[in-house]
């Protein structure tokens, strides 16, 4: 089984640490999620596992191999992240279809098939210059070069950043769809938490620089839930559970409670009890405190 492995990443830009001793292995065949906040760290974590940016301290692995300028290895990843539509020079001049010629000589198991496939889907007009594209073909020239270079290991950045609800929709069938054919690792980094929920099969929270955690998303999903009633009541039912995002209004009360693997919550007090989606897991365990 292949793995994609980190230990000890670290990264400073000049005095400042945004990611402190990552420790972290993906595991082949699987579909994660990483989200985090703005500033988490999330795409300098991305670029460093695929050896686009060094890291200050600590190794990149991918089946024991080290990936940094060993092009064997790079040649099983991708990462598909957004266009800039300016380069140094000015507005980016190149065209789609330059772009793609550039990607499918540098990934070797390119699907120039697939790549048809996907611009005659996506109505993309590869004679228009990356930097009069719109934010939503931007990202479909993303998830096109994502999709067709077949590398084990393929990572987007916010694939579905401008995209409209049908050609999001298409997007994570087309995602399902490789998966379950191929058995490729993708790796989804993305704001848009709830509708991507259902295809996360393990999900990664950054927070500050730190994983906070990689767990599979229902088990995690099973063992969260939100309490909520009469202060008095909701003090009493989650005292010695670990609990997050405490919200008062008034007399009533609310929290976020993340019982242990096995653990069962059974209050005899009045309160209510719901399931937490994972986009509202997601800010209590990473947002302010109400």
């Amino acid at each position: 089984m292949s793995q994609l492995t980190c230990e000890n990443i670290t990264k400073k830009y000049k005095n400042k640490e945004v990611l402190h001793g990552i420790d972290l292995n993906i595991e082949q065949g699987k579909i994660y999620g990483l989200i985090g906040r703005n500033g988490a760290g999330k795409t300098t974590l991305l670029s460093i596992l695929t050896a686009q940016n060094p890291a200050t301290t600590g190794s990149v692995f991918y089946d024991g191999e080290p990936v940094w300028e060993n092009q064997r290895v790079l040649d099983h990843l991708c990462f598909s992240r957004e266009l800039n539509t300016l380069s140094i020079l000015g507005p980016n001049n190149i065209k789609v279809k330059e772009y793609l010629q550039v990607a499918r000589t540098y990934y070797p198991n390119w699907d120039s098939e697939m790549e048809k496939s996907l611009v005659e889907m996506f109505n993309l007009n590869v004679k228009a210059k990356i930097n009069k594209l719109s934010k939503g073909m931007l990202s479909m020239v993303t998830i096109i070069i994502a999709l067709a270079s077949k590398a084990d290991i393929t990572i987007l950045d916010e694939p579905v950043a401008g995209l409209d609800v049908v050609a999001r929709e298409d997007f994570y069938r087309l995602l399902l769809d490789e998966h379950t054919a191929t058995g490729r690792t993708f790796i989804i980094s993305t704001h848009i938490i709830e509708e991507a929920a259902n295809v996360f099969e393990e999900v990664i929270f950054l927070k500050d620089g730190d994983i906070l955690l990689k767990e599979n998303t229902q088990d995690l999903l099973d063992r969260c839930i939100h309490v909520s009633g009469k202060e008095e009541d909701v003090d009493a039912a989650c005292a010695g559970y670990e609990q997050h995002h405490v919200e008062k209004i008034g007399r009533s009360k609310a929290v976020t409670l993340m019982l242990a693997p096995g653990e069962a919550f059974v209050p005899e007090e009045d309160v209510t009890v719901q399931p937490v989606s994972l986009q509202n897991l997601f800010v209590a365990l990473c947002g302010r405190e109400a």
